[in-house]
């Protein structure tokens, strides 16, 4: 008996695009969650600056590379630092939204895992941000470091974190900033298919070396952040696309063949 494979009408994916009115919603509603939620950590004043000087003195134990080689050479320039101190305040945000919208309407299926991802990452950095507040370099005499984006501006920042109403200072373990950019990477180069894609590394490249540069954060929060994301990544699958479905039929049988044609 002879098989043969026909197309067939593709099967729904199991993905469909969600319905936006309800993504924006939930976008919204988990960043500010994260927003409030980081405000929890305010006051640790004291615990804040201890963990600062754990994590330097570990990254001396680690053999870490310091983080004044790469404020160093940004400050090489008045207008490389401006320039740094902008892409700190202005990308993060903006370039993760334009990354969901344009997933949302060419790759939805890819929008749905990286949403899962993001938030999954985002709600472990709140976990840790609560747990163990840091204080960024900037604010550690021991890095002998400058808070760029004060002296230099622009700045998102109070000057003094205690007046700080719109953002958590001591909120420096894991870099979201980091670890967003490095899912906006992966993301894209899952998701397309050009021998460029992996261009898109640059993103959390330059990323790293402007938060580590302007002191607003050390190695190890970029390590945090990368081993979360790896774990998400891990643990949170792309869904499988909707595949077309195998019409078999079966050919005449030959005694009927050979019947048909003596008539």
């Amino acid at each position: 008996m002879e098989s043969r494979t026909e197309p067939a009408e593709r099967e729904p994916d199991i993905t469909v695009r969600p319905p936006l009115v309800r993504e924006l919603l939930l976008v919204v509603g988990l960043f500010l969650v994260y927003k409030f939620g980081r405000q929890l950590a305010n006051g640790h004043t004291g615990e804040a600056f201890d963990n600062a000087h754990g994590v330097w003195d570990a990254e001396r134990a680690l053999h870490l590379p310091g983080e004044g080689a790469v404020q160093d050479a940004l400050l090489s320039s008045e207008t490389l630092i401006h320039v740094a101190n902008t892409y700190y305040a202005t990308v993060h945000f903006p370039a993760t939204l334009l990354f969901l919208v344009w997933l949302y309407v060419r790759r939805p299926r890819h929008y749905v895992w990286t949403r899962r991802v993001l938030a999954a990452l985002t709600a472990a950095a709140l976990v840790l941000h609560l747990g163990f507040p840091l204080a960024p370099p900037r604010m550690l005499d021991a890095a002998h470091l400058v808070d760029t984006a004060q002296v230099y501006g622009p700045s998102v920042y109070a000057a003094k974190p205690a007046t700080d109403t719109m953002a958590n200072q001591f909120a420096a373990m894991p870099s979201l900033h980091f670890g967003w950019a490095l899912m906006l990477a992966v993301g894209m180069i899952v998701a397309t298919s050009s021998r460029w894609r992996w261009l898109w590394l640059l993103h959390p490249l330059l990323t790293l070396l402007v938060v580590v540069g302007t002191a607003n954060h050390y190695w190890l929060d970029a390590i945090a952040a990368a081993t979360l994301l790896g774990i998400a990544l891990a643990v949170i699958r792309l869904p499988r696309p909707g595949r077309s479905r195998v019409v078999r039929r079966s050919a005449p049988a030959p005694e009927l063949i050979t019947s048909g044609a003596g008539r």
